[in-house]
């Protein structure tokens, strides 16, 4: 799985990638027009100057057979955490999605769709009825869910859709979904203009495969199938807003969908592997030949190893990687799998944690072979958006610490250079090695024995009473265990912050009452409570 290092906060808060989550009600149609022009009018043509029309794909009727006997429209009630008063249940949202049914009685639908979600129903063409559903595997790294619905009748004379490959360029594909939050199902038609790697801002921190489409794509049409030749060729899943790029859609491909499905046989979701390397790639002349490379294209640079991944230890900075599990590595990082060119961490992307993966390397201009087991590293996910968990933090004094991630950053959207740093540098610079938690004191709930400290509010904890802190329980048992007065030095210049244990005390009823605090700390990532009907969520 290709990673994003170097995550630009700035373009993390305002980027113009979009769900096509349906989550507000359908804008009453308006008609246009086009001002200096009267309806029926039309724009005359100099003469001798041809009218070139421009081609619109055009499928012919029903190419995919009765879709309508597969689709299902989804509502979602969810929760969604907040940062601000992480102790509060957080804000209900709802949410109008697509989905279609596969083999096993299962429902495909994307992840965003139905995460941190508390009430799911399911309506089928034909049926006033809302049926309760309930997810049964999700995988938020590549936004794909199952769900299915208990109700024994009610995938009676419902068709399962079968899956096909990844469709050819300019060949034409139907989008079919619930656009704008619709009741009835919608069809779009366009051609496959691209097929690369492209970031999934369902996480925001992972790379898979992705089909640009030409099709409309729009709020409600996530989860629905792409077809082609009455197959399943994707799953709808983003585009653009704005004006960034009109017209322009992704799907998720099949390859991506088979991954899926072949890790959660076991039961259970393992999410992706990662090499957790950075590399260059060498196609200047001069730097291939001041490596000792032949002049054959092949082999890219290893610049950095992370050291929380499978790679640390075996592959080094300035190791050229030349083939992996037997493919050549071009000098532009592109291997050939199954006849199509694709980035050489496509390789990886169709291998599972615990699976392994071998590379023929050049070190110090010597050839050799190395072997990785892979698995997921962890500093990755503090840089991606996390579903279904409650924020972690401790309340002290009216003090609000938490753990840096890329929620708390978009819930305060901070401005602070140093905060910025240690998030986008977390991972490259190994940061997590001394900070695993980098805790920042986040709030400050106004009270008299605060009333000095907004300063150090956005300030890094670096060390209690002498003490370094590393973690968030490090925290949490410093200030239940300290002495009367509590110093708590931050990251940087500066003076200490310091609080007196009794005062804080007298004031803890205090400061609860006033701001409705349930409860104090959360130090562990929960799961939220689900009801009954949802206990086999994962």
């Amino acid at each position: 799985m290709k990673r994003i290092f170097v995550i630009g906060y700035a373009a993390l808060l305002f980027a113009s990638i979009s769900y096509a989550q349906d989550s507000t009600p359908a804008p009453p149609p308006v008609e246009q027009q086009v001002p200096g022009r009267q309806l029926g009018a039309s724009r005359s043509t100099p003469p001798a100057q041809a009218v070139v029309p421009v081609p619109v794909p055009i499928a012919p009727p029903k190419p995919n057979g009765p879709v309508q006997k597969s689709l299902v429209r989804i509502t979602a009630t969810s929760v969604e955490p907040d940062y601000r008063a992480p102790w509060n249940a957080g804000g209900l949202q709802r949410g109008v999605g697509a989905g279609f049914v596969i083999s096993g009685n299962r429902i495909m639908t994307n992840a965003h769709v139905v995460a941190n979600s508390r009430y799911i129903t399911v309506e089928r063409d034909g049926d006033p009825n809302k049926y309760p559903a309930t997810v049964q595997f999700i995988a938020n790294d590549c936004d794909l869910a199952l769900i299915t619905v208990p109700a024994p009748d009610f995938f009676k004379n419902m068709l399962p859709l079968k899956f096909g490959g990844i469709p050819a360029l300019e060949s034409t594909v139907s989008a079919y979904g619930y656009p704008i939050g619709g009741e009835r199902m919608s069809v779009t038609t366009g051609i496959v203009s691209r097929v690369d790697f492209q970031l999934y801002t369902h996480s925001s921190v992972d790379q898979h495969l992705a089909i640009q489409i030409s099709a409309q794509i729009n709020p409600g049409n996530s989860g629905g199938p792409v077809m082609q030749d009455a197959k399943v060729v994707g799953v709808a899943f983003q585009g653009y807003s704005g004006d960034v790029a009109q017209g322009v859609a992704y799907m998720i491909p099949t390859p991506v969908i088979n991954r899926f499905l072949k890790d959660i046989s076991n039961g259970h979701y393992d999410e992706y592997p990662d090499l957790a390397i950075t590399y260059a790639k060498l196609q200047n002349p001069a730097q291939r030949k001041f490596l000792g490379l032949k002049d054959d294209d092949r082999g890219v640079l290893v610049s950095s190893v992370v050291a929380a991944g499978p790679s640390d230890g075996i592959l080094r900075p300035g190791d050229v990687l030349l083939t992996i599990d037997g493919h050549p590595i071009a000098s532009d990082a592109n291997v050939e799998v199954e006849g199509e060119r694709a980035q050489f961490e496509e390789v990886v992307e169709r291998k599972f944690k615990g699976d392994s993966v071998k590379f023929d390397i050049l070190r110090d201009k010597q050839p050799t072979t190395v072997t990785i087991k892979l698995y997921k590293p962890w500093p990755f996910s503090i840089q991606g958006h996390s579903y279904d968990v409650r924020p972690r933090y401790v309340l002290y004094g009216g003090l609000l610490f938490q753990p840096l991630d890329l929620d708390m950053l978009e819930a305060y959207r901070t401005s602070d250079l140093r905060l910025r740093h240690f998030f986008e540098y977390f991972t490259v610079e190994q940061i997590y090695l001394q900070h695993p938690d980098v805790i920042v004191l986040s709030n400050i709930l106004p009270d008299p024995i605060n009333t000095y400290l907004a300063p150090y509010r956005g300030a890094i904890v670096d060390e209690v009473n002498g003490k370094k802190i590393r973690t968030l329980d490090e925290l949490a048992q410093a200030f239940a265990q300290g002495p009367n007065q509590l110093v708590i030095r931050m990251i940087g210049d500066g003076p200490p912050l310091v609080l007196d244990r009794n005062k804080v005390e007298s004031a803890r009823e205090r400061i609860k009452t006033r701001y409705n605090v349930a409860k104090e700390q959360n130090l562990q990532e929960r799961s939220a409570p689900a009801p009954p009907a949802q206990a086999n969520k994962i």
